[in-house]
């Protein structure tokens, strides 16, 4: 019962602590999104309003290798639940999916709970990134972001994908297959859409000049909000195995203090009964 008792409080206190990283993590994603929307919100609207838009990260390689990049996206620590599990399942399905079709996958990871999950699957891993931890860093994913476009535009991959949890609510976070590269065309807003007969757009500088610069920090902040989306889902799965553990070991607990009260009853009532049988055999 005492190692029980202990259990429940060590599980009580890291559901106390993924709490508090899960509000923190949330706030961090929350204070993003607006950011972001907005890029894309302005990326459309000029895509829109210049008509046909051509970018190289918008466009399919004319001469496909059969070769695309994949991140997976993973914890550094378990006790999450199915959190790593759902991810790093996907990852190795969309593996088997890709080599059916003859499309080779450059794997790259982040988190090490991913890289004993890649060595057993015999999945070879390219590169494994270990900076993002907890609190990434927009400087440190604008970097890798940078460096997943450089190698799209140079063709060396047909896509760059993200396996990664996305973030729905409190309750519901899903596994996914996030197409990084190259970015679907961009659709009007409805504002936009409304205004188009009636407004004709000139821009300074030109809309191409202003693509080349929304489109690329359009897909740093996807990357991004990949990332804080991961971590979020992460501790609030963590918190709820937590809240389970300490369920469990709590029910396990009273379990146990229930069978030992009936057991010492049971002693007490023996020992009573051979004191008045021995009374009664003196007397």
């Amino acid at each position: 019962m005492v190692a029980v008792k202990n259990i429940e409080r060590i599980t009580k206190t890291m559901q106390m602590i993924a709490t508090a990283k899960f509000t923190s993590a949330l706030q961090r994603a929350k204070a993003t999104q607006p950011y972001a929307l907005k890029i894309r919100q302005m990326v459309a609207d000029v895509a829109a309003a210049a008509g046909d838009v051509e970018h190289p990260l918008l466009k399919t390689p004319t001469a496909p290798r059969k070769r695309e990049l994949v991140l997976t996206i993973v914890s550094d620590r378990g006790l999450c639940g199915a959190y790593n599990s759902n991810v790093l399942r996907m990852a190795s399905q969309f593996n088997r999916q890709a080599k059916a079709k003859g499309i080779e996958v450059v794997n790259e990871i982040s988190g090490k709970k991913a890289v004993a999950f890649f060595r057993f699957a015999g999945l070879p891993v390219a590169e494994r990134h270990t900076v993002f931890a907890d609190r990434p860093r927009y400087e440190d994913v604008q970097r890798l972001a940078q460096k997943y476009i450089d190698a799209y535009v140079a063709g060396e991959f047909d896509a760059i994908r993200i396996v990664s949890t996305r973030f729905i609510s409190n309750t519901r976070q899903q596994a996914q297959v996030m197409q990084l590269l190259p970015l679907a065309t961009p659709a009007a807003s409805a504002s936009t859409e409304s205004k188009k007969a009636s407004a004709i757009y000139e821009f300074s500088p030109s809309a191409a000049e202003l693509l080349a610069v929304l489109l690329p920090e359009s897909v740093k902040t996807s990357l991004f909000l990949a990332f804080n989306d991961a971590i979020v889902s992460e501790q609030v799965m963590r918190m709820i195995a937590m809240k389970g553990a300490t369920d469990n070991a709590k029910s396990l607990g009273k379990s146990l203090r229930r069978q030992y009260n009936r057991a010492r009853q049971a002693k007490i009532t023996t020992e009573l009964m051979e004191v008045v049988a021995g009374a009664a055999a003196l007397g």
